[in-house]
């Protein structure tokens, strides 16, 4: 390696300082001090950490860097990084080291078109002899030499340095004045006060809102419980308040979408991750939007559905949904690991976070068939697909946390991606729509990106549904209201048309939701089978033996199809006893609407009377609506006098009778008021759900009739009082 002394190339530095370049020199290098404080709010928060970037920090950036610089093309080329990335001989997983190393990159990174034409107008390109490698190297330290105003740094003796960085600063530090006067030209060139009024208007409102946007972190539940974490965070001097407007102050609250979602300030940062809910991953920071996802999810399940995530990227995301279903029998299935070296990893930190019911597939998946064995019971997809991440505020936060390709810092840097390679993602966002689609044991699809483009949000998941396949025997897929709370009027009216929105703010990053839901097939019946199970599962019907309702539907279900109509003898064997009962009815004056019960020898069915006050009516609705009822009441009116009633459904001089075809009610139990229960309760069947025809009493055996009632006097047989009354009737 070269020293800094011998990259400079002195006839161009001579060259530089002539006699009419000295005065304009230094009016720029004055003009270079006076900085725009409030365009500069981020960097003046964070000024002392970035003073004292060790040398470990300026290598590991430039090597991110050098990974997501933009290439320029061929014939423009003047400033070359070379391929080959600086040795880093330390290397620390601390996330604070990371994020100061991934905020430098990127800020380089936004800058880069200024950062290069300052090298190349102070001359140190390409006049000073300096290898391809030193080049993202020299770029990173520009950026934070030019941040500092061109001051030294002062690092502590036991600092360690590395050599690669001090020469670098040995050739800035000589180039100090150049720098300055080629800075301040720029500027006037652009008429902005700071570099920052360069960048364009997206970037600039994206570092604006990066430097308010609050800290999400979501509740472990399987580790600790929401009551137990809000009283240590009390311990700790934290306060509970209903929004996080007191950014000055040691302040959380719980989100209004996810009940296990708290929010902090995001000057917290540092003095969170201290403490023990985070180191022992009872607390978790994650962005909203994979949150917004998770819950959306779950509302969908029931007990035993088993989920498929696909492009999770952060496994956090993976915990968070296995935490919520922990209660159920749920499996969740991720597709694939991009580094199958750190599966064992992966592992290791599911079990610190009390994770199992998770399994990994090594395949991607598009590889995976739609009726692969394994997810037979899988019902809802979760995808969360590669998106441009435009609604994203604080990229270096998303990628840290999400574990997200650094690539979109390359596009965020930008304002946004080319159009060519936004149209590469808005097809592989299709593919992986259309193909989730095709799993025809699914039920529904949960889509979710962080962008605000409409060509990877709404035009994805319309074109998705109408380009869908549909067979004869799987119901097509239709777009479904959120499932999340609407908590203003904003969210209501951006959810007008189903889709869940939440715009980019100093509060949140952006996020789009969508829930794709399978139309019900109309034919399809619910059976009480399903319903009773689907009950018992989630814990509704403890102390209830569903064994004998379900024995008792299957009854029911055989005799639906074993009795279409009764035999011509037992129509006769009826007609014969309600003839004879009939005999003995001839003499009464009038005729009350009574409740039937026949019965048949397939299956046997018994007769029953009820009192007509005692009608069981079903709530809101009159009796009489009932189509049986209200066909039968017409039978029901006085028999003339020198006629006897022979037909429940026509008058009684007819002298016929047609058997009544019987109709199911399920209605809940209620107690027959009958003063002979030995008699008559071994005829009533075993279940609860009773025929209920209106018709004459003459079908029952050994039924007694009462005399008639004398003038002026009431039928106590018509008195409320007279019926048997059950407390709980549905008991």
């Amino acid at each position: 390696m070269t020293s800094g002394a011998n990259m400079l190339d002195p006839q161009s530095e001579l060259e530089f300082f002539n006699q009419d370049n000295v005065e304009e020199i230094s009016q720029l290098a004055a003009l270079e001090m006076s900085r725009e404080v409030i365009a500069r709010k981020k960097s003046s928060t964070i000024a002392p950490e970035k003073a004292y970037y060790p040398d470990s920090v300026y290598v590991m950036a430039a090597n991110i860097f050098q990974g997501i610089q933009i290439e320029k093309p061929p014939d423009r080329v003047i400033i070359k990084y070379g391929n080959e990335p600086l040795p880093c001989w330390f290397q620390s997983e601390d996330e604070s080291f990371q994020r100061l190393s991934y905020e430098l990159a990127f800020s380089t990174l936004k800058y880069q078109d200024i950062l290069e034409t300052i090298l190349i107008d102070s001359y140190i390109f390409p006049s000073t002899k300096i290898p391809d490698q030193l080049s993202s190297l020299i770029i990173v330290m520009l950026y934070d030499f030019q941040d500092r105003k061109f001051q030294p740094r002062v690092l502590p003796d036991n600092e360690e340095s590395i050599s690669e960085v001090q020469e670098v600063e040995s050739l800035l530090n000589s180039f100090k004045t150049k720098l300055a006067a080629a800075l301040a030209r720029c500027r006037i060139k652009h008429d902005a006060l700071s570099i920052y009024q360069i960048l364009p208007e997206t970037v600039r409102r994206q570092e604006q809102r990066a430097s308010t946007l609050p800290l999400y972190a979501w509740i472990n539940t399987g580790k600790i419980s929401p009551e137990e974490v809000y009283s240590s965070l009390r311990r700790k001097g934290y306060n509970k308040v209903k929004s996080i407007l007191h950014v000055d102050e040691k302040v959380f609250a719980v989100d209004q979408h996810c009940y296990d979602v708290l929010i902090f300030p995001s000057h917290l940062k540092k003095d969170l991750a201290n403490i023990d809910l985070f180191k022992d991953y009872k607390l978790i920071f994650q962005d909203k939007s994979r949150s917004l996802a998770v819950h959306s999810v779950k509302a969908l399940l029931n007990m035993d559905d088993d989920i498929l995530m696909v492009n999770t990227g952060s496994w956090y995301t993976v915990a968070h949904m296995s935490i919520l279903t922990s209660n159920n029998t749920s499996k969740i299935f991720v597709c694939g690991i991009q580094s199958p070296d750190k599966e064992p990893d992966v592992k290791k930190l599911f079990t610190k976070m009390g994770c199992q019911n998770i399994e990994i597939l090594p395949e991607t998946f598009v590889g995976i068939e739609s009726k692969d064995h394994r997810l037979q019971n899988v019902k809802v997809i979760l995808l969360l697909p590669r998106c441009s991440g435009l609604g994203v505020s604080n990229p270096v936060e998303f990628i840290l946390n999400e574990h997200e390709d650094t690539s979109l810092l390359q596009d965020l840097s930008q304002g946004g991606p080319p159009k060519s390679k936004l149209q590469i993602l808005v097809q592989q966002q299709y593919e992986q729509l259309a193909h989730a689609m095709k799993f025809t044991k699914v039920q529904a699809v949960v889509y979710c990106t962080c962008s605000v483009y409409t060509e990877e949000n709404e035009a994805v998941v319309m074109k998705a549904l109408e380009c869908q396949t549909q067979g004869i025997k799987i119901q097509p897929y239709r777009l479904s209201p959120p499932v999340l709370p609407l908590c203003s009027l904003k969210e209501i009216q951006l959810s007008m048309d189903k889709f869940f929105r939440v715009e980019p703010s100093d509060v949140t990053n952006g996020c789009f939701l969508s829930i794709l839901t399978r139309e019900r097939d109309p034919s399809e019946t619910v059976s009480v089978k399903d319903v009773l199970a689907r009950a018992a599962a989630k814990g509704l019907l403890d102390g209830v033996d569903v064994g004998k309702s379900l024995k008792r539907e299957k009854r029911r279900k055989k005799s639906k199809t074993s009795l279409p109509k009764a035999s011509a003898n037992d129509n006769n064997g009826i007609q014969m006893k309600i003839t004879e009962f009939l005999n003995r009815e001839g003499k009464l004056s009038t005729f009350r609407g009574e409740v039937l019960t026949v019965k048949t020898p397939l299956p046997p069915k018994t007769v029953s009377q009820v009192g007509t006050s005692s009608q069981v009516r079903k709530p809101g609705r009159p009796a009489t609506n009932n189509t049986l009822v209200t066909t039968l009441m017409k039978t029901t009116c006085p028999p003339r006098p020198e006629e006897r009633p022979t037909n429940l459904r026509r008058t009684r001089p007819e002298g016929r009778v047609i058997p009544l075809k019987s109709v199911e009610i399920a209605l809940p139990p209620v107690m027959f008021p009958i003063s002979s229960p030995q008699g008559v309760r071994a005829q009533i069947p075993a279940n609860n759900f009773y025929y209920r025809l209106v018709g004459s009493k003459a079908a029952l055996p050994g039924y007694v009739p009462p005399s008639p009632p004398r003038r002026g006097e009431k039928s106590k047989e018509s008195t409320p009082s007279s019926f048997l009354k059950h407390p709980k009737p549905w008991l």
